[in-house]
């Protein structure tokens, strides 16, 4: 027996159609993805313009925390307050220049939301 007006046979064959959507949505290329790291990329530079540097990739650019240190710096217009490492040749070095500027953010009450 089927569920009156067929909705027992109808709600399973929609489920599939929906779930290549989703996973689409979620996936490292899907395409709103690629516009919002283009936008903050180009919005970065812009900032960053005026210390002379640059972004290319966020993902990896970032990862020695110098840029993001700039950037910071550029945006609030103050100085760091402490020394970071200025020629990050280790990961150790390059993760005390990430948390050299997350700890200017929580110096500055400025909350990070959903990273």
């Amino acid at each position: 027996m089927s569920a009156p007006g067929g909705r027992g046979r109808a709600e399973p064959a929609a489920e599939p159609a929906e779930m290549p959507a989703t996973e689409k949505d979620l996936a490292e290329d899907a395409p709103w993805k690629r516009i919002q790291q283009n936008t903050f990329t180009r919005w970065c530079n812009e900032h960053l313009k005026c210390v002379q540097k640059r972004v290319g990739n966020l993902q990896t650019d970032l990862g020695d925390g110098l840029r993001l240190i700039a950037l910071l710096e550029v945006l609030s217009q103050k100085q760091m307050g402490r020394k970071y490492n200025a020629r990050p040749t280790f990961r150790q070095m390059q993760l005390e220049n990430v948390s050299v500027a997350l700890e200017f953010l929580e110096r500055e009450n400025i909350k990070l939301v959903s990273i």
